[in-house]
């Protein structure tokens, strides 16, 4: 923690922070608001203007220097520090920083607990030049706590945001809900619910989770686009280690219960997590650069030297010759997109799909590539929730889909069956199925059974569907199908048989269900090509109210 903090001391005077310049000031903010609340009349305009300007200057401590150097020990940024790193320099405007709470219960009434903001850091500024909205929770006054006045600042922010169209980045650090104010800090809480409701598929919701994320709170993150972690000082769990331990008799810490590392890899909660509140914000802003605005903004163009003509040779020996050896799919994917620069989401959970962000000729694209180094690329109750969930933000905000097909199937097995692979696996069918935004699929070698339907097909309405000339695309694997239709004969001649009239792409070449058989070099180009051809895509559904996805029911409810 000590090596963080100069760490972190060096970083913030590179952004011209200087957060023991504002040591002094903290005393007298308290004492100022003081007089000017309670001692001097609001029509004395000189000393109030004074005590003002004074004031708007010390507000930035929040809950005082002691607080905020604690924040410093644990390795922690406070609020204000946090939005400055991810915004661009001099580009905050601050909205609503003399706001306080109502609350007169418990004690919450005296001036030392009205403190100005009232815990949470909320405006606007730039990130690369582009408009976005930020809130960010000051764990440093009343532990984060989220009040009625709290959440009517966020709520603010996200409307401002939906009427101008702009992402909506959240900085959490909250210890929940603030209980003095009973019920209207959970109407509180309801208020930002429906707001992300609102703003879903509207304008791009992004949550970094940054100190604890209890109760109530987890659920305004789970329900935004995009949600992060820092690593050893972030937690979001329901209900925390003392209620575990009080209703199942389990002793497990906060990190074990709820830590970055257990939202990455084993629940799926969390789509990445960083070391450390710098490189957090810094991924983040690198991360933002990729999403439109809104769904009515175009995606955004970052230029390149990367010629969109650019043949790729190795492409041609990457996928290896034996069907049963493996191969990594994040290969494939790098050598095709601009400079090799791959934003991969959710790495360590469902890695048999892998989900990301590239560009293409300097324009954002969405990757969905089965990984054959992964349970051999086979699709799961959890890679088609994953999958499925990525492919409908990029319908909802127009962006292309590239779909990277290698899979022999779905995953077979009492597990997968009885924990509801067929709903499970139909979502990411539906995903594709329902999704308008452009579509280019390519399938690198197998393409079997059901899976080849639900990996973006020709039937699912993609637009172009390519396939390299060792692609195999059947009812399933030569062996199996051999088995079941020459019983009794020679099944390695008839397997060979097989694989020569129908493991090919040729058929369905034939069929129109491909476009064409391209050459793996040649990949690259073809894509940019249907890209520029697809940018004025207009494709429309009969009318009505909403789909109905199939949703999840968990097993365990009925127990």
């Amino acid at each position: 923690p000590v090596m963080l903090t100069l760490k972190t001391t060096r970083a913030l005077s590179l952004w011209g922070i200087r957060p023991l310049a504002l040591r002094p000031l903290w005393k007298t903010v308290v004492r100022s608001f003081s007089q000017v609340t309670s001692e001097e009349s609001p029509l004395d305009t000189r000393p109030f203007v004074e005590r003002l300007k004074e004031f708007k200057k010390a507000a930035v401590l929040g809950g005082g220097q002691k607080r905020i150097d604690t924040q410093h020990r644990k390795g922690k940024l406070n609020a204000r520090e946090r939005v400055q790193i991810f915004l661009d320099p001099n580009s905050f405007r601050e909205q609503d920083l003399l706001v306080t709470h109502r609350c007169s219960e418990f004690g919450m009434h005296k001036d030392e607990n009205k403190i100005p903001g009232d815990g949470v850091v909320t405006g606007y500024g730039t990130v690369n030049g582009r408009p976005c909205y930020v809130f960010s929770q000051d764990f440093t006054v009343h532990g984060g706590s989220l009040s009625e006045t709290h959440a009517q600042k966020i709520c603010k922010i996200m409307d401002m945001a939906m009427r101008v169209g702009a992402p909506v980045v959240g900085l959490n650090d909250s210890g929940g809900a603030r209980i003095q104010e009973g019920v209207d800090s959970l109407a509180g809480y309801a208020e930002v619910f429906q707001r992300n409701v609102i703003a879903s598929g509207v304008v791009p919701q992004i949550s970094l989770i940054m100190g604890p994320c209890a109760g109530g709170a987890v659920y305004s993150p789970a329900m935004t686009d995009f949600t992060f972690m820092v690593k050893d000082t972030s937690y979001m769990f329901v209900t925390g280690p003392e209620v575990v331990k009080a209703v199942t008799h389990e002793d497990i810490d906060q990190e074990a219960l709820g830590g970055a590392k257990v939202h990455t890899s084993k629940s799926g909660v969390a789509h990445d997590a960083f070391d450390n509140d710098i490189d957090a914000l810094l991924r983040l802003r690198n991360f933002v650069d990729f999403l439109p605005l809104s769904n009515r903004a175009p995606l955004p163009h970052r230029p390149t030297d990367d010629s969109p003509t650019r043949e790729e040779p190795s492409l041609d020996t990457v996928v290896p010759d034996d069907p049963k050896v493996s191969y990594d799919m994040k290969e494939v994917i790098e050598k095709i997109v601009d400079e090799g620069n791959f934003f991969e989401l959710m790495a360590n959970w469902a890695r048999n799909i892998i989900i990301g962000f590239a560009r293409m000729n300097g324009r954002t694209v969405g990757i969905v590539a089965n990984q054959p180094r992964v349970l051999a690329g086979c699709l799961d109750i959890d890679s088609s929730t994953k999958g499925a969930r990525f492919v409908r933000f990029c319908d909802a905000f127009n962006i292309p889909i590239l779909t990277f097909v290698d899979v022999p199937g779905f995953m077979p097995g009492t597990d997968q069956e009885h924990n509801g692979i067929i709903r499970n696996g139909a979502k990411l069918l539906f995903a594709y199925a329902e999704s308008t935004c452009p579509r280019i699929t390519i399938i690198t070698r197998k393409a079997y059974g059901g899976a080849y339907d639900v990996m973006s097909s020709k039937h699912l309405r993609a637009d172009f569907n390519y396939a390299w000339p060792q692609a195999e695309i059947a009812v399933m694997g030569a062996q199996g199908a051999a088995k079941i239709l020459f019983r009794g004969q020679d099944l390695d001649a008839k397997t060979k048989e097989y694989e020569i009239r129908l493991c090919n792409p040729l058929l369905a070449a034939q069929r129109g269900f491909l476009d064409d058989v391209v050459f793996p070099r040649e990949t690259r180009k073809r894509i940019i090509e249907d890209l520029d051809l697809l940018r004025n895509k207009v494709l429309e559904d009969p009318w009505k109210k909403h789909s109905n996805i199939p949703l999840q029911l968990d097993s365990t409810c009925w127990l």
